[in-house]
């Protein structure tokens, strides 16, 4: 039986990820570990894993684990084949709520979980982030795009965070042989999202539902590209399971501005809600949009959940 590891597994994405990883056809083969400090994930996003005979819940900080990973499920299951590396704050409000903490779990967690890879001989997909690439200077983002960071700024817990976790990721892929994957994910939503999340697409769904005013920082023309997360979960499984070391951008190329979204999403809603500007966050990136085409080439990969489609799901969890 395949040992599969997933930090962050009680978050939005990773709760989805366990929850595909548990319903592949091969089911039965593939035993599912969720590690997670429940800072911003949920029990309640893995409650209906819970019977699964498959599926373990560990409750725990990858910053606070040894690199020995003493957990006696895991010693008595005879290690980890596999690591998802899920396990950090991905919205501006959870990540600048405690940024010493992010860069934490990007440097000292980074290195434990990747530790925990080499001791095992597991191999490991980092979950990266569009955020590398800053406010970007190139349109679309290509892999080989360096990136535009203000490393002094307030997303830079974040953003230099998780560069520096990519640098440590390949570092110990030619030091010490570890078997890495690294996925760049731009904006993923649908079901599970927080309510108090605070990315634009749970914001402005939480404000047309409650009739509130619709906020849109600055004049709203700046954009965003929005993966529907069964399509972003689908895209880190074959790049787990590819010959490909990356980093791979997985996201959904159709770009949109946050004027074009919140009108999507007040007609879908039927919401009365009024579109108020306010000004706009330092270092809010003007422009993202994923060139996808190495994930297309390499895993066979690309999103199929249309915006309005992966809108209405989100709409109708929430």
């Amino acid at each position: 039986m395949k040992t599969i590891l997933v930090t962050g597994g009680a978050g939005f994405i990773g709760s989805h990820l366990c929850e595909y990883l548990l319903a592949l056809p091969a089911g039965g083969n593939e035993k599912v570990i969720c590690f997670d400090n429940l800072f911003t994930g949920s029990r309640d996003n893995i409650k209906h894993l819970e019977s699964n005979a498959n599926f373990e819940f560990i409750e725990g900080d990858i910053v606070e684990m040894n690199h020995n990973f003493s957990l006696p499920p895991l010693i008595l299951s005879g290690g980890v084949d596999q690591i998802y590396n899920l396990a950090c704050p991905a919205s501006p409000v959870h990540y600048q709520k405690n940024p010493v903490a992010t860069v934490q779990a990007n440097t000292a967690g980074m290195i434990n979980v990747l530790e925990l890879a080499k001791k095992h001989n597991a191999r490991i997909l980092q979950a990266s982030t569009s955020e590398v690439y800053g406010d970007p200077e190139i349109h679309p983002q290509k892999e080989s795009y360096w990136g535009n960071v203000n490393p002094i700024g307030p997303r830079a817990c974040y953003d230099e965070g998780k560069r520096v976790a990519e640098t440590l990721c390949f570092d110990y892929h030619r030091e010490h042989k570890v078997n890495i994957r690294v996925a760049r994910i731009f904006n993923t939503y649908g079901p599970r999202m927080a309510r108090d999340d605070g990315r634009v697409v749970s914001n402005f769904i939480i404000q047309a539902l409650e009739g509130k005013d619709i906020t849109i920082y600055g004049d709203g023309s700046q954009t965003r590209s929005f993966a529907y997360v069964s399509d972003l979960v689908e895209g880190l499984y074959k790049l787990m399971n590819s010959d490909v070391v990356g980093p791979v951008n997985l996201g959904n190329p159709g770009e949109f501005s946050m004027m074009e979204l919140a009108e999507k999403i007040l007609k879908i809603t039927g919401s009365k809600s009024t579109i108020v500007h306010k000004d706009l966050p330092e270092d809010d990136p003007k422009q993202r949009q994923p060139d996808i085409t190495l994930a297309q080439e390499t895993l066979g990969w690309k999103p199929e959940v249309q915006l309005e489609a992966g809108l209405k799901k989100t709409i109708e969890y929430f």
